[in-house]
């Protein structure tokens, strides 16, 4: 025994040493609900101050020209030199800008990507925010982004108005809209960022507790490669400034996830090896040998319960699909060979989650869709289990259906019909020929009845969280089938919405939605009147105006509802070639879908009545009502948001 002792001591530093030369794995993820002073995980500069609770930007509110910051104190990933991956980023944080009845007041607050170690600069207040000086403001060599929250325009470099604006390593915006910060004046503003890497779209949304104007818009995105504007590593953070005029700054909470798995730069490996020397010699001790020991054991046996558990949801998709006559497992041997090895040449499109290729079953002379998870995407194979246990059960015309799945050799796949026609999307925005209104009519039709089978139907309701264009495939006949159920969940029907973690597209989400994070069928239902109008329309969600502005389809349409004007809001593309009355019926089912408040909208059984001309259509308000709706703060509990960007879908 003393000898088993006296090897484990000499040993234990031996491998710690060996273990730290190996590059490391590093994913970010942090919940701040508070920020009290005896934290050390946020690092405060300036005026900034953490104060009962809430982290105070800007604490000396008496005196003029103030700066403060507040950052994480690690760095985070954005990229990767040796592998040319790019991050795919979400962050959520709550915030109170409080002008305290002042005519002039400025000059706001921002979040912000930067080098690592980057410091405040000297004379950096007012409207450089902290984050530039007269020196910096047109250097090429700033490495910044950011989205502010700008409460006094600058002529120099602003727009003639307050504004949220994305700013791409200037104090210009790259895109912004009108915000007027004395009117939320002390309100708590909810804020969403999501950067998706594969379409390098940066999208913003966000929403105030109890105030709501219904002249400015609450979402804006922009497309940046962060890859060729930031360095690898950042620091991520908030900064606010003062100006002649003073206002408070209060950060609530804070929440952050970088979804990139990267090793650390040579430069940094070997910093971290001269460390190592040092622990390597110093944990000769017995006590410390004790305790990595102990630690090495306990990181190994958690890692083993994890992998315990995920092989326990794989068994348990095996035994309860093998029983019936659904979905059938398939080997891994036989999808590389549908797939010619999974080459580029056979990829339908690739996600955040994986890739799809076409592939070709010779012994059941069928063409298939395969979904290959990414190996290293940890959410992708929580929703493949998901999918294969929510949709392995479910039958219906309009749903896309699962062939099979396979678990083998590390990857994770599944096995659907494939969709000669592609997605809705498409025909509507892509290059993909236009669709008639027939075979619109149809669709539309096609993804109600999906949806009331989802709701209603089955022996449980199935709130699919996820309806979209990109997400409603179209067979040899232009039938619609709804796909991709890796956010669905299973509901009881006499239950009511159910906590399940904000996910889903910006642009589809309905307002209570995104402000309680509580998933519905009239979740779903606002999700499927969105689509119904781009299906009329050929319009996206969150729709391009013009070079600076972005407006959602819901209130564009609204808009010449209430003018009477809704002709005007039928796709070109048809030319004139459609039935009106059918064409305005789906327009004011697919307003009141998406109307603001959840309890005036339809169940989905109501809405086909609707669209068959089986029922009168319902007297909708002229002007779009203000959803009003309670924010609470997250909490560490929640499931992580998963959510992407209306405008570029990437169909996961």
């Amino acid at each position: 025994m003393a000898i088993l002792f006296y090897h484990f001591l000499i040993t234990m530093p031996m491998l710690f040493f060996f273990l730290s030369l190996v590059p490391c794995a590093h994913s970010i993820h942090f919940i701040k609900n508070r920020f009290d002073s005896d934290a050390t995980d946020i690092v405060y500069h300036g005026d900034a101050v953490p104060s009962v609770g809430v982290a105070e930007l800007i604490n000396k509110l008496t005196y003029t020209c103030r700066v403060g910051s507040a950052t994480y104190h690690q760095k985070v990933p954005i990229w990767d030199s040796s592998s040319g991956q790019l991050s795919d980023f979400s962050t959520h944080f709550s915030f109170i800008i409080d002008t305290r009845g002042l005519k002039q007041y400025g000059h706001g607050l921002a979040f912000f990507l930067a080098p690592v170690g980057f410091q405040i600069p000297l004379n950096s207040a007012s409207g450089f925010l902290g984050l530039f000086n007269t020196s910096t403001v047109d250097s090429s060599q700033n490495q910044i982004v950011m989205v502010e929250f700008d409460s006094y325009p600058n002529e120099e470099w602003d727009p003639l108005v307050e504004h949220v604006g994305i700013n791409n390593n200037s104090l210009a915006s790259a895109n912004y809209t009108h915000w007027n910060a004395s009117y939320h004046s002390g309100d708590t503003a909810n804020v969403w960022i999501t950067y998706n890497s594969s379409t390098k779209n940066l999208s913003l949304l966000w929403t105030y507790q109890n105030t709501s104007n219904p002249l400015e818009k609450t979402s804006l995105s922009y497309v940046i490669d962060l890859m060729k504007v930031l360095p690898e590593w950042v620091t991520v953070g908030f900064s606010a400034a003062t100006g002649a005029n003073g206002e408070r700054h209060q950060l609530l909470s804070w929440e952050f996830n970088s979804t990139l798995d990267v090793k650390e730069t040579k430069g940094n490996t070997s910093q971290r090896t001269g460390i190592t020397v040092g622990i390597a010699v110093s944990v000769c001790v017995v006590g410390i040998g004790v305790i990595l020991g102990i630690l090495f054991f306990w990181r190994r046996k958690k890692m083993m319960k994890r992998k315990g558990e995920e092989k326990m949801n794989l068994t348990s998709i095996n035994k309860d699909l093998e029983r019936g006559a659904g979905p059938r497992r398939f080997s891994y041997e036989d999808l590389v060979a549908a797939t010619n090895n999974f080459s580029n040449e056979r990829m339908l499109g690739k996600g955040g989650f994986g890739a799809v290729y076409k592939g070709y079953l010779i012994d059941m002379d069928m063409a298939i869709a395969v979904k290959k998870i990414s190996r290293g995407s940890r959410q992708g194979k929580k929703e493949y289990i998901a999918e294969v246990k929510t949709i392995g059960q479910l039958r219906h015309r309009n749903l896309v259906q699962l062939l099979g799945w396979c678990h083998d050799k590390g990857e994770f796949l599944l096995v659907y019909e494939f969709m000669p026609n592609g997605s809705l999307d498409s025909h509507l925005f892509g290059k993909k020929s236009s669709l008639t209104w027939a075979v619109r009519h149809k669709i539309s039709l096609g993804l109600a009845s999906a949806l009331l089978y989802l709701h209603e139907e089955w022996e449980q309701c199935v709130v699919h969280r996820d309806v979209k264009s990109s997400n409603v495939m179209l067979d040899s006949n232009c039938s619609a089938k709804l796909g991709d159920f890796g956010l669905a969940r299973l509901m009881d029907h006499e239950l009511g919405p159910q906590t399940t973690g904000l996910a889903g597209t910006l642009g589809y989400l309905a307002p209570e939605y995104i402000s309680t994070r509580r998933a519905s069928k009239e979740s779903d239902v606002y999700s499927f009147g969105v689509v119904a109008l781009e299906i009329v329309s050929g319009r996206r969600a969150i729709d391009h105006i013009n070079d600076k502005n972005e407006m959602s389809l819901v209130e564009w349409i609204w808009e010449l509802y209430g003018q009477g004007k809704l002709h005007l809001a039928v796709d070109r593309a048809i030319h004139m070639e459609f039935d009106e009355k059918e064409a305005e019926c789906l327009m004011i089912v697919g307003l009141w879908c998406a109307h603001p408040d959840r309890n005036i909208r339809p169940s989905m059984s109501q809405a086909i009545q609707v669209l068959k001309f089986e029922t009168a259509l319902p007297n909708l308000p002229a002007k779009m009502p203000v959803p009003m709706y309670h924010v609470p703060l997250p909490s560490a509990s929640s499931s992580e948001p998963s959510i992407t960007n209306s405008s570029l879908d990437v169909g996961r």
